[in-house]
């Protein structure tokens, strides 16, 4: 018998690519602290935050499959918050503006009857094109993507920003990398076709 899905994220974004795959699952907020620890790569933080969020919503839900998962941009190595403002959104895209921008979307499966879990993570790169302050403003005033990493909406107009990106995941930008998760709930004997 297969345990029923829970999303740990109250993004709407994760919601609407879970959806893809299955209608049949409850979301819920696992309401974490996100504080980056002293020395903490953004390839060790992604994959900590998904898995706690997983871990903390295991005490509410005993006997389910737990999708837990986060993204970590950044940029020379210095990890990029959600800018949660316009003006920190500005600075955000002045930096990138002609860069390349790393992202980790790390996804984490735990069996919370059994305790297992597992993982993956999923590298983006992101090469932002020349932007103009004036391109800056009216797509954040067009889109207003506060409440992302890296200041834009890869599953909107934010695209029109990029020169390229590589990744192994088309939905990983978007904060939840499909292929890796359908891999991990085969392994829990879940298959959706």
């Amino acid at each position: 018998m297969t345990l029923p899905l829970v999303l740990a994220s109250s993004s709407p974004y994760r919601r609407q690519l879970l959806q893809r795959l299955t209608p049949d699952f409850v979301q819920a907020s696992p309401a974490i602290d996100e504080t980056v620890l002293p020395g903490e790569s953004p390839a060790q933080l992604a994959p900590r935050l998904a898995a706690t969020k997983a871990l903390v919503l295991s005490r509410i839900y005993t006997n389910h499959l737990i999708i837990g998962s986060d993204q970590v941009a950044s940029l020379d190595g210095k990890i990029l918050n959600k800018p949660s403002t316009l003006a920190n959104a500005e600075v955000q895209l002045r930096k990138q503006s002609g860069r390349t921008v790393q992202f980790i979307t790390s996804v984490c499966l735990l069996n919370s009857a059994t305790g297992e879990h597992s993982g993956e993570s999923v590298l983006t790169e992101v090469r932002f094109r020349e932007l103009t302050p004036v391109q800056i403003r009216h797509y954040l005033e067009s889109e207003r993507p506060f409440d992302c990493a890296g200041s834009f909406k890869a599953e909107g107009l934010g695209i029109v920003l990029f020169e390229a990106l590589r990744s192994e995941d088309p939905t990983a930008l978007i904060g939840l990398p499909l292929i890796a998760l359908r891999r991990l709930l085969s392994a829990q004997d879940l298959e959706f076709i």
